[in-house]
């Protein structure tokens, strides 16, 4: 599903040109941009707030999530579901090249099992390869 508005419209999400841009953006980089990525990109068609807006929105239904990157910025990367499938999981691995900086999800490789001690309850996991991508290698 490669098409911006069949995006939207499958997530129940008006269409506005700001949320067009940014899926744009995603679908053509194919890999996890933060906010001032997006903000470096679109600046001249809309301000920070409405791009951080946008991601929040973006976020709550559930069309794009987080990326672990050891840099400390907030990193983003679209979900890889069908039009009709919102169930999926963001626990897959990702990868940072050393040489480019960009990071990838690599939605086939799962995360190992993790057993966590009674009385800890896990929200969330994240693994992080680091290493040289295909395009730098």
């Amino acid at each position: 599903m490669n098409n911006p508005y069949v995006i939207l419209q499958s997530h129940k999400l008006r269409i506005t040109d700001c949320r067009l841009e940014i899926i744009q953006e995603f679908l053509e980089k194919n890999i996890a941009l933060s906010h001032s990525d997006l903000e470096e990109k679109l600046r001249q068609q809309f301000d920070r707030v409405t791009i951080y807006r946008t991601l929040k929105t973006f976020l709550e239904k559930d069309l794009i999530h987080k990326v672990l990157d050891d840099s400390g910025a907030t990193k983003y990367a679209l979900c890889s579901h069908g039009e009709d499938n919102h169930d999926h999981s963001h626990e897959h691995v990702h990868f940072k090249c050393e040489i480019c900086g960009e990071t990838t999800c690599l939605e086939d490789i799962s995360l190992p099992q993790i057993r966590l001690p009674k009385g800890f309850e896990k929200k969330e996991m994240n693994l992080l390869v680091q290493g040289i991508c295909e395009k730098c290698h």
